[in-house]
Protein backbone atom coordinates (compact mmCIF):
# COMPACT_ATOMS: atom_id res chain seq x y z
CA UNK A 1 0.00 0.00 0.00
CA UNK A 2 1.23 3.79 -0.86
CA UNK A 3 0.07 5.15 2.18
CA UNK A 4 -1.36 8.80 2.19
CA UNK A 5 1.63 10.09 4.47
CA UNK A 6 5.12 8.92 5.62
CA UNK A 7 7.28 10.71 8.18
CA UNK A 8 10.67 10.95 6.93
CA UNK A 9 13.06 10.25 10.17
CA UNK A 10 16.63 9.03 9.40
CA UNK A 11 19.61 8.06 11.31
CA UNK A 12 19.95 12.28 12.33
CA UNK A 13 16.90 12.24 14.20
CA UNK A 14 17.62 9.02 15.59
CA UNK A 15 21.17 10.10 16.74
CA UNK A 16 19.52 13.32 17.98
CA UNK A 17 17.56 11.75 20.30
CA UNK A 18 19.97 9.37 21.76
CA UNK A 19 22.10 12.49 22.56
CA UNK A 20 19.68 14.24 24.17
CA UNK A 21 18.71 10.83 26.03
CA UNK A 22 22.55 10.71 27.06
CA UNK A 23 23.02 14.65 28.16
CA UNK A 24 20.17 14.27 30.96
CA UNK A 25 18.96 17.29 29.92
CA UNK A 26 15.40 16.00 28.80
CA UNK A 27 12.67 19.25 29.62
CA UNK A 28 12.70 22.77 27.90
CA UNK A 29 16.49 23.65 27.41
CA UNK A 30 19.24 24.86 24.60
CA UNK A 31 17.83 21.92 22.16
CA UNK A 32 14.48 23.83 22.23
CA UNK A 33 16.22 27.49 22.15
CA UNK A 34 17.94 26.49 19.34
CA UNK A 35 14.84 25.24 17.70
CA UNK A 36 13.38 28.30 17.83
CA UNK A 37 16.25 30.15 16.30
CA UNK A 38 16.36 27.97 13.15
CA UNK A 39 12.31 28.08 12.95
CA UNK A 40 12.17 32.12 13.47
CA UNK A 41 14.93 31.98 10.69
CA UNK A 42 12.92 30.50 8.17
CA UNK A 43 9.97 31.96 8.89
CA UNK A 44 12.11 35.60 8.44
CA UNK A 45 10.85 36.56 11.98
CA UNK A 46 12.55 37.68 15.57
CA UNK A 47 10.49 35.66 17.99
CA UNK A 48 9.59 31.40 17.30
CA UNK A 49 8.02 30.15 20.68
CA UNK A 50 7.86 26.66 20.66
CA UNK A 51 4.95 24.39 22.18
CA UNK A 52 3.66 21.52 22.64
CA UNK A 53 1.54 20.92 19.79
CA UNK A 54 -0.11 22.90 17.04
CA UNK A 55 -3.53 23.42 19.18
CA UNK A 56 -1.88 24.64 22.15
CA UNK A 57 0.33 27.15 19.93
CA UNK A 58 -3.65 28.34 18.58
CA UNK A 59 -4.44 28.68 22.40
CA UNK A 60 -1.35 30.47 23.49
CA UNK A 61 -1.75 33.13 20.38
CA UNK A 62 -5.43 33.74 21.17
CA UNK A 63 -5.01 33.70 25.15
CA UNK A 64 -1.56 36.19 24.45
CA UNK A 65 -4.03 38.45 22.57
CA UNK A 66 -6.19 38.93 25.13
CA UNK A 67 -9.34 37.41 22.84
CA UNK A 68 -11.99 35.75 25.45
CA UNK A 69 -15.47 35.77 26.11
CA UNK A 70 -17.89 37.88 24.40
CA UNK A 71 -14.85 38.06 21.42
CA UNK A 72 -15.76 36.87 17.86
CA UNK A 73 -12.62 35.69 16.01
CA UNK A 74 -13.59 35.09 11.89
CA UNK A 75 -12.47 32.24 10.79
CA UNK A 76 -13.11 29.02 8.10
CA UNK A 77 -15.18 26.12 8.41
CA UNK A 78 -12.85 23.92 6.10
CA UNK A 79 -10.02 22.56 8.29
CA UNK A 80 -8.97 20.08 11.41
CA UNK A 81 -11.03 21.26 14.26
CA UNK A 82 -8.38 22.78 16.40
CA UNK A 83 -8.17 26.36 14.20
CA UNK A 84 -11.97 27.02 16.02
CA UNK A 85 -11.69 25.15 18.87
CA UNK A 86 -8.92 26.85 20.43
CA UNK A 87 -11.42 29.96 19.85
CA UNK A 88 -13.85 28.18 22.11
CA UNK A 89 -10.96 27.40 24.94
CA UNK A 90 -10.78 30.70 25.64
CA UNK A 91 -14.68 32.06 25.77
CA UNK A 92 -15.00 33.89 22.13
CA UNK A 93 -16.78 32.53 19.38
CA UNK A 94 -15.74 30.96 15.98
CA UNK A 95 -17.45 32.94 13.09
CA UNK A 96 -17.20 31.04 10.01
CA UNK A 97 -17.22 32.28 6.88
CA UNK A 98 -17.45 30.06 3.42
CA UNK A 99 -14.03 29.78 1.49
CA UNK A 100 -12.54 29.94 -1.95
CA UNK A 101 -13.84 26.83 -4.44
CA UNK A 102 -10.06 26.57 -5.83
CA UNK A 103 -7.91 27.17 -2.67
CA UNK A 104 -10.00 25.79 -0.34
CA UNK A 105 -8.92 28.56 1.57
CA UNK A 106 -10.98 31.17 3.42
CA UNK A 107 -12.52 33.92 0.88
CA UNK A 108 -11.44 37.44 1.97
CA UNK A 109 -14.35 38.67 -0.27
CA UNK A 110 -16.81 37.25 2.62
CA UNK A 111 -15.06 38.36 5.58
CA UNK A 112 -15.67 41.78 5.95
CA UNK A 113 -19.53 41.40 5.92
CA UNK A 114 -19.26 39.15 8.86
CA UNK A 115 -17.06 41.70 10.65
CA UNK A 116 -19.17 43.08 14.08
CA UNK A 117 -18.25 45.41 16.83
CA UNK A 118 -17.61 41.96 18.49
CA UNK A 119 -14.97 41.33 16.31
CA UNK A 120 -11.00 40.77 17.94
CA UNK A 121 -9.52 38.95 15.18
CA UNK A 122 -9.44 37.03 11.87
CA UNK A 123 -7.91 33.35 11.95
CA UNK A 124 -6.76 32.02 8.52
CA UNK A 125 -5.65 28.59 7.68
CA UNK A 126 -2.85 28.23 4.56
CA UNK A 127 -5.04 25.65 3.94
CA UNK A 128 -3.01 22.04 2.68
CA UNK A 129 0.03 24.23 2.78
CA UNK A 130 -1.67 26.64 -0.34
CA UNK A 131 -0.96 29.88 1.31
CA UNK A 132 -3.91 32.41 1.33
CA UNK A 133 -4.22 35.77 -0.08
CA UNK A 134 -2.73 37.64 2.40
CA UNK A 135 -2.57 40.63 0.77
CA UNK A 136 -6.47 41.13 1.14
CA UNK A 137 -6.99 39.70 4.06
CA UNK A 138 -4.21 42.23 5.70
CA UNK A 139 -5.58 45.29 4.29
CA UNK A 140 -8.60 44.34 5.93
CA UNK A 141 -7.33 43.62 8.87
CA UNK A 142 -5.60 47.20 8.82
CA UNK A 143 -8.66 48.51 7.71
CA UNK A 144 -10.81 47.10 10.70
CA UNK A 145 -8.50 47.53 13.30
CA UNK A 146 -8.29 43.49 13.62
CA UNK A 147 -5.39 40.87 14.78
CA UNK A 148 -4.54 38.54 12.11
CA UNK A 149 -3.51 34.64 13.38
CA UNK A 150 -2.38 32.55 10.68
CA UNK A 151 -2.96 28.83 11.03
CA UNK A 152 -0.11 27.82 9.28
CA UNK A 153 0.32 24.18 10.71
CA UNK A 154 -0.10 22.43 7.09
CA UNK A 155 2.53 24.94 5.53
CA UNK A 156 5.81 24.70 6.64
CA UNK A 157 8.32 26.93 4.27
CA UNK A 158 5.29 27.96 2.08
CA UNK A 159 5.25 32.09 0.77
CA UNK A 160 2.88 34.59 -0.29
CA UNK A 161 4.45 36.70 -3.06
CA UNK A 162 8.24 35.75 -1.62
CA UNK A 163 7.75 36.36 2.38
CA UNK A 164 7.00 33.21 3.98
CA UNK A 165 3.71 32.47 5.73
CA UNK A 166 3.44 33.19 9.48
CA UNK A 167 5.26 36.36 9.07
CA UNK A 168 2.17 38.53 8.08
CA UNK A 169 0.29 38.17 11.45
CA UNK A 170 0.91 35.77 14.14
CA UNK A 171 1.83 32.35 12.97
CA UNK A 172 0.75 29.20 14.41
CA UNK A 173 2.57 26.14 12.82
CA UNK A 174 2.44 22.07 14.27
CA UNK A 175 4.90 19.54 13.97
CA UNK A 176 2.82 16.65 14.39
CA UNK A 177 3.93 13.05 12.42
CA UNK A 178 2.17 13.47 9.19
CA UNK A 179 3.17 17.33 8.54
CA UNK A 180 6.03 18.76 6.41
CA UNK A 181 8.58 18.40 8.91
CA UNK A 182 7.69 16.71 12.76
CA UNK A 183 8.93 16.39 16.25
CA UNK A 184 6.64 13.41 16.87
CA UNK A 185 4.34 16.49 18.37
CA UNK A 186 4.55 19.64 18.35
CA UNK A 187 4.04 23.58 17.60
CA UNK A 188 5.50 26.83 17.52
CA UNK A 189 4.47 30.59 17.35
CA UNK A 190 6.18 32.94 14.75
CA UNK A 191 5.95 36.89 15.96
CA UNK A 192 7.94 39.55 15.38
CA UNK A 193 6.14 41.47 18.85
CA UNK A 194 8.79 41.31 21.17
CA UNK A 195 6.05 42.01 24.22
CA UNK A 196 3.51 39.20 22.13
CA UNK A 197 6.64 36.77 22.12
CA UNK A 198 6.92 37.43 26.25
CA UNK A 199 3.25 36.92 27.34
CA UNK A 200 3.28 33.96 25.56
CA UNK A 201 6.48 32.33 27.06
CA UNK A 202 5.00 33.30 30.27
CA UNK A 203 1.63 31.29 29.22
CA UNK A 204 3.32 28.26 27.93
CA UNK A 205 5.23 27.92 31.51
CA UNK A 206 2.95 28.31 33.79
CA UNK A 207 3.30 31.66 33.75
CA UNK A 208 6.71 31.60 35.39
CA UNK A 209 10.06 33.82 34.20
CA UNK A 210 12.03 32.44 36.62
CA UNK A 211 11.23 29.27 38.51
CA UNK A 212 8.83 29.18 41.05
CA UNK A 213 7.96 32.90 40.34
CA UNK A 214 4.72 32.77 38.78
CA UNK A 215 3.47 36.44 37.44
CA UNK A 216 0.65 35.11 35.59
CA UNK A 217 -1.85 31.77 35.03
CA UNK A 218 -0.07 29.98 32.62
CA UNK A 219 -0.19 26.17 31.36
CA UNK A 220 2.12 23.42 30.66
CA UNK A 221 2.15 24.13 27.25
CA UNK A 222 6.21 23.67 27.01
CA UNK A 223 8.29 21.24 23.99
CA UNK A 224 10.82 18.93 25.28
CA UNK A 225 14.37 18.66 24.08
CA UNK A 226 13.60 15.17 22.66
CA UNK A 227 10.98 16.79 20.48
CA UNK A 228 13.30 19.79 19.74
CA UNK A 229 16.51 17.55 18.88
CA UNK A 230 14.11 15.64 16.32
CA UNK A 231 12.64 18.95 15.08
CA UNK A 232 16.47 20.42 14.68
CA UNK A 233 17.35 17.43 12.21
CA UNK A 234 14.12 17.80 10.16
CA UNK A 235 14.59 21.38 10.04
CA UNK A 236 17.68 21.02 7.87
CA UNK A 237 15.57 18.44 5.80
CA UNK A 238 12.89 21.16 5.20
CA UNK A 239 14.20 22.66 1.73
CA UNK A 240 14.62 19.27 0.30
CA UNK A 241 11.35 18.18 1.26
CA UNK A 242 9.44 21.05 0.24
CA UNK A 243 11.27 20.35 -3.45
CA UNK A 244 10.26 16.80 -3.32
CA UNK A 245 6.31 17.79 -2.59
CA UNK A 246 6.24 20.20 -5.04
CA UNK A 247 7.97 18.40 -7.84
CA UNK A 248 5.19 15.03 -7.29
CA UNK A 249 2.81 17.60 -7.32
CA UNK A 250 3.61 18.93 -10.62
CA UNK A 251 4.19 15.13 -11.64
CA UNK A 252 0.38 14.37 -10.92
CA UNK A 253 -1.15 17.82 -11.92
CA UNK A 254 0.40 17.26 -15.61
CA UNK A 255 -0.70 13.72 -15.69
CA UNK A 256 -4.24 13.47 -13.81
CA UNK A 257 -7.42 12.93 -15.86
CA UNK A 258 -10.59 13.06 -15.15
CA UNK A 259 -10.48 14.88 -11.40
CA UNK A 260 -9.91 18.79 -10.67
CA UNK A 261 -6.01 18.78 -9.58
CA UNK A 262 -5.22 21.81 -7.37
CA UNK A 263 -3.79 25.14 -7.90
CA UNK A 264 -1.58 27.50 -6.04
CA UNK A 265 -2.67 30.89 -5.16
CA UNK A 266 -1.21 33.17 -7.42
CA UNK A 267 1.82 34.97 -6.40
CA UNK A 268 2.62 31.88 -3.75
CA UNK A 269 4.87 28.99 -2.72
CA UNK A 270 2.23 25.83 -2.02
CA UNK A 271 4.23 23.18 -0.37
CA UNK A 272 1.33 20.18 -0.81
CA UNK A 273 1.21 19.38 3.12
CA UNK A 274 -1.59 17.22 0.96
CA UNK A 275 -2.37 17.03 -2.48
CA UNK A 276 -5.83 17.26 -2.59
CA UNK A 277 -7.91 16.44 -5.82
CA UNK A 278 -12.00 17.33 -6.04
CA UNK A 279 -14.35 14.65 -7.71
CA UNK A 280 -17.33 16.28 -8.72
CA UNK A 281 -21.04 14.62 -9.06
CA UNK A 282 -21.41 13.85 -12.89
CA UNK A 283 -24.63 13.36 -12.29
CA UNK A 284 -27.56 15.18 -9.92
CA UNK A 285 -28.77 11.64 -9.39
CA UNK A 286 -25.99 10.49 -8.03
CA UNK A 287 -25.74 10.31 -3.81
CA UNK A 288 -23.43 13.58 -2.15
CA UNK A 289 -19.82 12.18 -2.45
CA UNK A 290 -20.36 8.73 -4.44
CA UNK A 291 -18.29 9.07 -7.09
CA UNK A 292 -15.41 10.28 -4.94
CA UNK A 293 -15.91 7.41 -2.39
CA UNK A 294 -16.26 5.09 -5.64
CA UNK A 295 -12.52 6.39 -6.63
CA UNK A 296 -11.05 6.51 -2.89
CA UNK A 297 -12.26 2.50 -3.35
CA UNK A 298 -11.25 1.86 -6.40
CA UNK A 299 -7.60 3.21 -5.41
CA UNK A 300 -7.55 1.44 -2.18
CA UNK A 301 -8.07 -1.71 -4.28
CA UNK A 302 -4.98 -1.11 -6.25
CA UNK A 303 -2.32 -0.16 -2.96
CA UNK A 304 -3.19 3.19 -2.91
CA UNK A 305 -4.08 5.14 0.54
CA UNK A 306 -6.07 8.63 0.30
CA UNK A 307 -7.79 10.40 2.93
CA UNK A 308 -10.86 12.79 2.81
CA UNK A 309 -9.61 16.11 4.48
CA UNK A 310 -12.26 16.92 5.80
CA UNK A 311 -15.46 14.70 5.56
CA UNK A 312 -17.69 16.87 8.05
CA UNK A 313 -16.98 21.40 7.81
CA UNK A 314 -16.60 22.68 11.21
CA UNK A 315 -19.86 24.20 11.47
CA UNK A 316 -21.65 20.78 10.58
CA UNK A 317 -19.73 19.23 13.52
CA UNK A 318 -22.07 17.36 16.27
CA UNK A 319 -20.19 19.69 18.91
CA UNK A 320 -20.36 22.62 17.22
CA UNK A 321 -24.43 21.79 16.06
CA UNK A 322 -24.46 21.73 19.90
CA UNK A 323 -23.61 25.32 20.50
CA UNK A 324 -26.54 26.37 18.12
CA UNK A 325 -24.26 27.03 15.10
CA UNK A 326 -26.78 26.96 12.00
CA UNK A 327 -24.70 28.50 9.50
CA UNK A 328 -25.54 27.64 5.62
CA UNK A 329 -22.23 27.74 4.09
CA UNK A 330 -22.13 25.76 0.76
CA UNK A 331 -18.95 26.31 -0.82
CA UNK A 332 -17.55 24.26 2.31
CA UNK A 333 -20.13 21.37 2.34
CA UNK A 334 -19.84 20.89 -1.39
CA UNK A 335 -16.05 20.77 -1.22
CA UNK A 336 -16.31 18.02 2.35
CA UNK A 337 -18.33 15.73 -0.11
CA UNK A 338 -15.79 16.36 -3.09
CA UNK A 339 -12.28 16.27 -1.95
CA UNK A 340 -10.21 13.37 -1.93
CA UNK A 341 -6.04 13.83 -0.91
CA UNK A 342 -3.37 11.40 -2.64
CA UNK A 343 -0.06 10.39 -1.66
CA UNK A 344 2.35 13.22 -2.22
CA UNK A 345 5.28 13.11 0.49
CA UNK A 346 8.87 12.73 -0.37
CA UNK A 347 9.33 9.10 0.43
CA UNK A 348 7.05 8.37 -3.30
CA UNK A 349 9.10 6.95 -5.78
CA UNK A 350 8.46 7.79 -9.58
CA UNK A 351 6.72 4.09 -9.72
CA UNK A 352 5.05 5.13 -7.16
CA UNK A 353 3.12 8.25 -8.91
CA UNK A 354 3.35 6.39 -11.52
CA UNK A 355 0.55 4.05 -10.10
CA UNK A 356 -1.09 6.96 -8.62
CA UNK A 357 -1.82 7.95 -12.07
CA UNK A 358 -2.90 4.90 -13.60
CA UNK A 359 -5.32 4.49 -10.67
CA UNK A 360 -6.94 7.74 -10.43
CA UNK A 361 -6.75 7.63 -14.85
CA UNK A 362 -8.22 3.80 -15.04
CA UNK A 363 -11.22 5.04 -13.31
CA UNK A 364 -12.80 6.90 -15.98
CA UNK A 365 -11.61 4.47 -19.14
Amino acid sequence: MIPIAAPLLGQEEKQAVLETIESGQLAQGKRVKAFEEGFAAVCGVKHAVATSSGTTALHAVILAHGIGPGDEVITTPFTFIASANAAVFTGARPVFVDIDERSYNLDPCRVEAAITPRTKAILPVHLFGNPCDMDAIMEIAERHGLIVIEDACQAHGAAFKGRKVGSFGTGCFSFYPTKNITTAEGGIVTTDDDELADRLRLIRSHGQRERYYHETLGYNFRMTEIQAAIGLAQLAKLERFTEARRANALYLTERLRGVVTPTETPGSQHVFHQYTIRVPSSSALSPAGAERDALADHLRQRGIGTMIYYPVPVHKQKVYQQMGYTDDLPIAEQASREVLSLPVHPALTTNDLDQIVEGVNSKWL
